[in-house]
């Protein structure tokens, strides 16, 4: 007897939404302080790479429906068996091609076995689908969209336009990527598939209502059963929400505001009860969308002198933007004729940027990146000048090595239920970090774990400026040593500069005008 999904999915919901309310009851957010960089950057690296790499692979998965090369259409059986047995070949079911892709349709083909004629279901094949260049086009608009996306995010610091236009074209730069290639493809004219939107505002399944029932045929003890999977997904839906909430609220984004860890898990345990009893998706934090948000609301300076970048301000801390993103989200119900129109392809251009532009600025990517840089041409990043490159490497090794870990057990079924777990074991091994590295190192690296008693919290941070002080003056100044045709200078890095002493211009001082500025009277011999 199977199980109906959606009612047992109800009690799943329910299970969470009790547990994540148990947790804010017994301020349970306080674990945050255990969730250091090395944990939320290797989750929001994972969330990044699986952007990547699935609007990669639903670019490819194109050509599944729309064929580069014309093939045959036919009715392909699904009995193998008995149609190897028949004899059956694929010109003894040829039909006309189909205009409607959407799905496959169900064809029947007639197989003769010892005489006898029978009849078996089968499905079109992919040559009755056969549309010339849709699947180049989607190449195109899907690199165009990309393409047009990142280079439009960086116009605000070339040097065309106003400042303020440079702005608002970076700001809007993902609508004019999308906008500007569903227009190209609406010109070409090349039938390209668009996004899949219900003509009607009604639930998706035609057999169900608005309210999912809390059994529908799954037995009573069904409801305490879900516990099990409700403990999981509270474990993942936790981690998922204060990750986010950790990265969105780092100490280098400068908001003024506090943060607010309890309340918006309150807020998410009730949306979870509400949405499972209305069969929707449930509402979580989504950490690529997340990153690129906070991102975009940066303040920047304007008064920037030629040449020079705008530094960093802090984040515009408001609530329109989220206001009318959710409205926006809800009016598009309304707009449907024009979404239909929006290729597949474009969107999947947008999660290809959204995906790359989330790795920008995250110290575990830097990092990977160091390990394929000569040392002349690595940029000069703080930690760099306090930790060794090769400590630095080791700690990205690990890093690297525990995100393997995470992709292993999410990429395969019979072990991607274990990874809530493997978020909680993150913290455990950054935990064993500190008997590999010493405080500073990882004061540096990531965060210093606070630990469970006060005094040992006091020692940590005695032991931590102790170790501050014996660096400061291991130190060593700057060594010049001159030379009768330059002046050699020891670098961090061991190597030495030269600098020619004709390269070096000694200014040239006129003792008159020195004095005479400075109203110094010389006494005449």
């Amino acid at each position: 007897m199977e199980w109906e999904y959606l009612s047992f999915r109800l009690w799943i919901g329910i299970w969470i939404g009790v547990i994540l309310l148990i947790m804010v009851a017994t301020d349970a957010s306080f674990v945050v302080q255990y969730i250091t960089r090395f944990t939320e950057e290797n989750f929001a690296t994972l969330i990044a790479v699986i952007f990547i790499i699935k609007a990669i692979e639903k670019v490819i998965h194109i050509g599944d429906k729309y064929p580069m090369a014309e093939s045959p259409c036919y009715c392909d059986p699904d009995k193998k068996g008995l149609a190897s047995e028949a004899g059956w070949r694929l010109d003894q079911s040829l039909i006309s091609p189909l205009p409607d892709r959407d799905e496959s349709h169900v064809c029947d083909v007639s197989l003769e076995i010892n005489g006898t004629i029978t009849t078996t279901h089968g499905h079109t094949s992919i040559g009755c689908y056969y549309v010339p260049n849709a699947f180049l086009m989607s190449i195109l608009i899907f690199i165009g969209t990309y393409l047009i996306s990142s280079n439009l995010k960086q116009f605000k610091f070339t040097n065309f336009f106003p400042i303020k236009v440079r702005s608002y074209i970076s700001d809007f730069a993902v609508v004019i990527a999308i906008v500007s290639m569903t227009l190209t493809d609406f010109l070409v004219g090349i039938d390209t598939p668009k996004l899949s939107v219900p003509s009607q505002f009604a639930p998706t399944l035609p057999n169900r209502g608005w309210v999912i029932p809390p059994f529908n045929g799954n037995p009573v003890w069904s409801a305490v059963f879900a516990i099990i999977p409700a403990l999981l997904g509270s474990i993942l839906i936790f981690m998922d929400q204060q990750i986010t909430a950790v990265i969105v609220n780092r100490k280098e984004h400068k908001l003024l505001k506090g943060c607010g860890y309890h309340l918006d898990l309150l807020l998410v345990a009730l949306l979870i009860m509400v949405c499972s009893a209305l069969g929707i998706p449930w509402f979580v934090a989504a950490t690529v969308l997340s990153i690129n948000h906070v991102r975009s609301l940066q303040r920047e300076s304007e008064s920037a002198a030629p040449g020079e970048k705008p530094s960093f301000l802090g984040i515009r801390e408001q609530r329109v933007t989220h206001v009318v993103i959710f409205l926006t989200i809800g009016m598009s119900v309304f707009m449907t004729p024009i979404l239909s129109k929006i290729p597949m392809p474009v969107l999947y251009g947008v999660f290809l940027y959204m995906g790359i532009a989330s790795l920008n600025g995250l110290q575990f990517f830097d990092r990977i990146l160091l390990m394929f840089m000569p040392k002349k041409y690595q940029p000069d990043y703080p930690y760099l000048r306090h930790v060794t490159m090769n400590r630095v490497h080791l700690f990205t090794s690990i890093q690297i090595a525990c995100f393997a870990g995470l992709w292993i057990i999410k990429s395969f079924s019979q072990t991607s239920i274990l990874f809530p777990l493997m978020l909680v074991i993150m913290i455990v091994v950054r935990k064993g970090l500190d008997w590999v590295f010493t405080k500073r190192e990882l004061q540096v690296l990531d965060d210093i774990l606070p630990a469970f008693k006060r005094h040992d919290r006091l020692d940590d941070e005695e032991a931590l400026q102790t170790e501050n002080l014996q660096n400061e003056e291991r130190r060593p100044s700057l060594n010049l040593r001159y030379t009768q045709s330059a002046v050699e200078v020891d670098m961090a890095s061991g190597k030495v500069m030269r600098i020619p002493n004709t390269a070096i211009k000694q200014p040239e001082i006129n003792i008159t005008e020195v004095s005479s500025g400075m109203n110094i009277m010389f006494p005449h011999p």
